[in-house]
């Protein structure tokens, strides 16, 4: 037995090491398939990284008390890379040459999946990122797959409520890294088609403290909106330089801002900010026709109740992913081969973030459908009219 106070001990309770047999009510015949996770548990993605954890455990435990997988039970093996593309390569490696999963789900964010992503190509093992940065799967990677919507999606959204508003001006303000260079390359590419200038782009460090000298320069330029790309803390930042300088223009956020902890770090400066996000955080006020309803209100129930902490949308992209995983497993005994090709059959999933259509040349498998616009108003999600 490995001491809890020994290193190694201490490195698998870090990491989340799960076994979940259900000895006592599920009699097991055969060994259980291993499951690798990879996500941003601590650190400043955390806000990613906890809820993805917490949902393929409440994922892998559904999963396992109906049965498993052909007689197979799961097990999952969580480390966490706290958003460092570094520690999600050594996490990767352990969990292919020790372990020895069949497949992983993660990491959570765009630097590490793209830094792991020649890992699964490598070793032939199935990857279901939980990252937005259309480049994970565009091109598509024979071996890698991703459930959050993508860049792509959310700027089409953000642009076509733009029209909507007759806005045609935009000042744009990206994170410095894969995720904030992805959304620009969306934002400027997108333009033109939709019938919209950019007519000033700035960026800024993950760490940055303060836009002010960005958004000085973006007001100059007299844009008729501002779109802000990146994750927590920045954009919070942002949004708080916005209502220092009392500028008078929208402010679009993209949707890796989509959880609670973003009002939470932006205080009164989030009211009245515009996003895409799935539809999770506005489920209770969709139409009882969107498919996805009846599936979003059971996680967010079932979660809740698990976990007594509110949901958020990032959970969901690791949910969908065992969820879709599961059904790839089905009749391939564990052959990481036959669960490669099963994940480009997945097709009509209604999932928490989105309905899943994959194919040989689609690996996202989501359409414009998996997003909405809402606004913040009175510190909640307010979903607008399509």
């Amino acid at each position: 037995m490995i001491p809890r106070n020994s290193k190694i001990g201490k490195a698998l309770i870090l990491g989340g090491m799960v076994l979940l047999l259900l000895a006592s009510s599920v009699g097991w015949c055969k060994e259980p398939y291993k499951i690798g996770g990879v996500f941003s548990i601590t650190g400043p993605n955390s806000f990613l990284g906890d809820p993805e954890k917490k949902s393929l455990e409440m994922a892998v435990e559904e999963i396992n008390a109906k049965g498993g997988i052909d007689g197979h039970p799961l097990q999952v093996i969580i480390y966490d890379t706290e958003g460092d593309p570094t520690k999600a390569v050594l996490a990767v490696n352990k969990l292919i040459s020790r372990d020895q999963v069949i497949a992983i789900i993660g990491p959570s964010n765009t630097p590490p999946t793209l830094a792991v992503v020649p890992i699964a190509e490598k070793e032939k093992v199935p990857l279901i990122s939980c990252a937005a940065g259309i480049k994970i799967t565009d091109p598509v990677k024979p071996w890698v797959f991703k459930t959050a919507q993508t860049d792509a999606l959310a700027v089409a959204a953000i642009y076509a409520h733009m029209k909507k508003q007759n806005l045609k001006k935009i000042g744009i303000l990206t994170v410095e890294n894969a995720f904030g260079e992805s959304g620009k390359e969306q934002l400027t590419g997108q333009a033109a088609a939709a019938g919209i200038q950019v007519v000033q782009g700035e960026t800024f460090g993950a760490k940055d403290t303060d836009m002010t000298a960005q958004l000085t320069k973006i007001r100059t330029a007299q844009p008729d909106a501002v779109v802000c790309w990146g994750t927590n803390p920045g954009p919070a930042v942002v949004s708080k330089n916005v209502k220092q300088m009392n500028l008078k223009m929208p402010l679009y956020q993209s949707h890796g801002v989509a959880s609670p902890k973003f009002i939470e770090l932006a205080g009164d400066a989030a009211e009245g900010i515009l996003l895409p996000t799935g539809k999770i955080l506005v489920a209770k006020q969709l139409p009882d026709s969107d498919p996805q309803k009846a599936v979003l209100l059971r996680y967010i129930e079932d979660y809740e109740k698990r976990y007594q902490t509110p949901v958020s949308g990032f959970g969901g992209y690791a949910y969908d992913a065992m969820q879709i995983l599961a059904k790839a497993l089905r009749g391939t005994e564990g052959d990481k081969a036959k669960i490669r090709d099963n994940l480009e059959k997945v097709t009509g999933h209604v999932g928490v973030s989105g309905t899943f259509n994959f194919s040989a040349t689609e690996h996202n498998g989501l359409g414009p459908d998996a997003f909405v616009m809402v606004q913040i108003q009175g510190g909640a999600w307010k979903l607008l009219a399509p």
